[in-house]
């Protein structure tokens, strides 16, 4: 399975605390979609979430995941590159009058 499309919604805010950066959608060999993934702003880096639902009972629970560490790193991976460009671009957007 390979990823072939990353998308991303940014999130625009001017709370400094928001952790969640941006939401992502990823394709996988141009025939299969996940929407909702979420790029969060961790103490230490950013992440990728998996999208989730709140269950009854107060907790998150993954409604897509790859089941791989393989498969995890790949999609990590893309959506943390199509994220720094797009950051890169708002940037150079900023700078120019």
């Amino acid at each position: 399975m390979e990823v072939t499309d990353v998308r991303l919604r940014m999130v625009k805010t001017q709370n400094e605390d928001l952790k969640l950066k941006a939401y992502a959608d990823i394709n996988f060999d141009n025939s299969f979609v996940v929407h909702g993934l979420k790029v969060i702003e961790g103490e230490k880096e950013i992440f990728v979430a998996m999208p989730s639902r709140k269950m009854p009972g107060g907790e998150y629970k993954d409604i897509a995941h790859p089941i791989n560490p393989e498969l995890r790193k790949e999609i990590t991976e893309a959506v943390i590159e199509k994220y720094e460009e797009v950051k890169k671009l708002e940037n150079l957007n900023e700078i120019q009058y």
